[in-house]
């Protein structure tokens, strides 16, 4: 435990992964302590935070203790007990985003029940108990139908897009509870930031296209090409709805479907989220400060871009461990490439960092991100 006294306002956050890690220079910035939860002093945000408390998530008891001495508590995970979040704010805890709108992230059939409550444009869905029930909703709706993990999943990870009985049960037989949706044919997968304060102001950034392979986000390119005005607007004016309607305090990302028949809501994250990266060097205020301006029911501040074009692309790990011997090349190759690692030992898939490049010329812009996420990754050239 630290032994130093803070001399700003103590947020606290839950998780100690690169969400937290990437809020510590905005903290520092603004004269705000970060205080975070890590399972062990080896994660991420633990190697660059003064403050680090180790401890179980899980355990309402760590929660109670972490929480003591914080202005308010957030979250770099959606992982923390409902129940544990509701019980720390009837303690009298300040807890942005609280249970209640919290869980809308946490559990996709009651996020799909809200969003068909309010309006928000959702795809067919339903709660199924059984493989039987799949299938009759297949019956309904078509093959494929996709299965959903109704809490845990993440990055492709509990989703089935099942095209026979057989991968149904494939699905069912590995025990989680599970939704079924109607699969979207869409042309392209969208996302839009926004944030809102407890005093109900609210900010969008521009809207943008997320490349996904293997159900992992590649690229992010900001603003999303091609989109026309109306959509933009409506694809924000669906956020900023959602964000007010489930009383959101601090970042929502909406993860979204563009289709023939228009956008539809697929997923939502309440904390800074992947999609947000770019907003580090390509937004007058990036979402690690607005999430923090939010919690702390601070102004919020400008969500404009720096730059006509960003593009983001993550790093994934691969068989070589030593990414620094890169260096060289990329930041010679390209003075302008901006580079983020997230201090985490290199696994083969595993999200280790994002590169970032900013211009007026959108091709040049996405061949710069993805010459150095590649060189990076594997040591060759585009």
């Amino acid at each position: 435990m630290s032994s130093y006294s803070p001399i700003g306002p103590v947020v606290g956050i839950v998780g100690a992964g690169q969400l937290a890690r990437m809020s510590q220079p905005p903290a520092i910035a603004l004269g705000i302590e970060l205080r975070v939860l890590a399972n062990n002093p080896e994660e991420s945000a633990a190697r660059v935070i003064v403050d680090t408390r180790v401890g179980d998530y899980r355990d309402l008891g760590d929660l109670r203790e972490f929480a003591k001495g914080c202005d308010v508590i957030t979250f770099d995970h959606e992982h923390v007990p409902t129940e544990h979040i509701r019980a720390l704010s009837e303690n009298g805890y300040v807890v942005h985003p609280g249970a209640d709108a919290l869980v809308h992230a946490q559990d996709k059939a009651v996020m799909r029940e809200r969003l068909t409550a309010i309006g928000a444009p959702c795809p067919a869905w339903a709660r199924v108990p059984s493989a039987a029930d799949a299938e009759r909703f297949a019956a309904e709706h078509g093959w494929p139908v996709v299965l959903k993990a109704v809490r845990g999943g993440y990055d492709g990870r509990g989703v089935w897009v099942c095209r026979t009985s057989a991968e149904v049960a494939e699905a069912f037989a590995t025990g989680v509870e599970l939704m079924a949706e109607a699969f979207v044919p869409f042309e392209r997968e969208l996302a839009v930031l926004v944030a809102r304060s407890p005093h109900g102001q609210g900010v969008s950034y521009p809207v943008v296209e997320t490349v996904q392979q293997d159900g992992i986000c590649v690229e992010v390119i900001a603003p999303a090409p091609g989109l026309d005005q109306e959509q933009s607007a409506q694809a924000q004016r669906i956020a900023l709805t959602i964000a007010n309607q489930l009383g959101v305090t601090g970042l929502l990302a909406v993860e979204l479907f563009q289709s023939e028949t228009g956008l539809v809501v697929n997923e939502l994250a309440m904390r800074p989220h992947n999609s947000g990266h770019w907003t580090i060097e390509g937004a007058t205020t990036s979402q690690f400060e607005q999430h923090l301006r939010a919690v702390l029911d601070l102004p919020l501040g400008s969500p404009r871009m720096t730059a006509q074009h960003v593009v983001m692309a993550n790093l994934l790990g691969g068989d070589d461990p030593d990414l620094f011997k890169r260096y060289e090349h990329v930041m010679a190759h390209d003075p302008g490439i901006k580079l983020h690692f997230y201090g985490k030992e290199v696994r083969p898939g595993r999200k280790i960092g994002h590169v970032t490049a900013l211009g007026s010329n959108l091709d040049e812009v996405r061949a710069r991100a993805r010459h150095a996420a590649v060189y990076l990754m594997t040591g060759e050239y585009t």
